[in-house]
Order: C-alpha cells, then structure tokens, then sequence
C-alpha cells in the first residue's frame, strides 16, 4: 500500500509539473537486473526514476542527512530506499544493495555522491563503480537535464511547466577487481562511468569530464547522440 501511495504521489508530481523527453528507453532492460547510473543535477532525480521506471524492485540509495525531513523520510519508507553514509565505507547499506541485487533488483546510483550546485558534472566517487564491479551486471548510464534546482525553481516560479530530458547511453561493464592496487581499479572505474555519462551531456553540463581524454574517445566513436527515439511523457 504504501508503495502505491508513493508512486502516486510522484505521477501526480511529475504529471502536472513536467514533460519529460525520454531518448533511449528501448535500451533499458524491462525485467533483468542492472544499475542505473547518472549526474545528480537536483532533487527531483530520484523521484523521476519511479516516475520512469514500473519496477517495484528498485534500489535507491539515500544520503543520511534526509533522514532529518519528514517529507524525504516518507518517500524513502514508501519504496524502501537504503540510507547510505556517503563519506564512510557503510558496509551495511553496501550488504542490503547486493542482497537485493542477487534477488534481480535494479540499482540506481548518482556517482557524484551529491547534488551538483552547477549543475555541472563534478568528481565521481568510487560507489557506484564498486558495486558495478563487484556484482558484475551491465551498467544503464544516463545524462539528465532540467532537473537542476535553481532552474526548477525559475520555471515554477514563472507558471512554466518543467522542461526534462534522459538520453539514455548503450550499456556496458566493468571488469572484476583484481586483489591488487584496487583503489587505482576503482579510479579508473569511475572515470569510465562518469565519462560515459559526460558524453550523454550537453557540453556545458560535461564539467570536470569535458577536457578528459576518455570523454574525447567515447564521442570519436559513437558521436553526440542524436540517433535515439524520444519517447514523451506528460
């Protein structure tokens, strides 16, 4: 029940307040596990992926310091997010993420670790990477934009409704961490998502990746992209 109520509650949102272009949802596995990635441009994000995706088995982390909301907590209950320690190794949470997943769950992870001020891309953090790694499954990555705050902010303000955008990238894996120099593994990782994410960005959203080699070899090879289907919504 209290998940119906939830997802209600963020159709509703997404419904009246939004219309969200969608480029790439064919890429996305209806039924097998995997992990989502993308930039964390504002708090809008996490309830957009319930508004996307009919999954009831959606892992979402939540930072810590929402506990303090009333409003935050009781979205959290509703669809069983896992409350993370974002600057500690918080193995519990890390257990609850991987039991999940062995049971077909779909994690979703912003790999910065927090909401970009910028609205540009910022450093990734090791998190998602670990998990992707470690477990093995193919990773979604995603670049999202209109959800910053300041501009979500703007646009209610003005009576507009909200202008969102998910280009959807080809997935891809990692290799399995080897018993050395692991946390170079785990850099390195985090680069590769967070570039693949980057290339899925507008240039002036790319931020810290714009000018990374990587990012320049991704877009060589498979061009800005502009090839998807756009799937509208609301």
């Amino acid at each position: 029940m209290r998940y119906i109520v939830g997802k209600f509650f963020v159709w509703f949102v997404f419904r009246v307040l939004s219309r969200v272009t969608v480029y790439g949802m064919e890429r996305i596995p209806k039924d097998s596990s995997f992990i989502a990635v993308s930039n964390h441009a504002g708090r809008l994000d996490a309830g957009l992926v319930y508004y996307l995706l009919n999954r009831r088995d959606i892992i979402m982390l939540v930072a810590e310091k929402y506990r303090q909301h009333a409003w935050s907590r009781a979205l959290v209950w509703a669809f069983d997010g896992i409350y993370i320690d974002r600057f500690n190794a918080d193995l519990n949470a890390l257990r609850e993420v991987f039991r999940r997943l062995k049971r077909g769950g779909v994690a979703v992870v912003a790999p910065e670790g927090t909401r970009s001020k910028s609205g540009k891309l910022i450093e990734g953090r090791d998190g998602a990477s670990f998990i992707a790694a470690r477990s093995g499954l193919i990773i979604m990555p995603g670049g999202l934009v209109g959800t910053q705050d300041a501009l979500v902010m703007d646009r209610l303000r003005h009576m507009k409704r909200l202008e969102i955008e998910l280009r959807i990238g080809p997935p891809f894996t990692l290799p399995s961490l080897e018993s050395r120099d692991r946390a170079e593994q785990l850099k390195a990782f985090t680069e590769e998502i967070m570039c693949r994410i980057a290339v899925l960005l507008p240039p002036e959203m790319r931020g810290v990746y714009a000018e990374v080699p990587r990012t320049a070899e991704l877009l060589a090879e498979q061009g800005e992209i502009t090839d998807l289907s756009p799937h509208h919504i609301g």
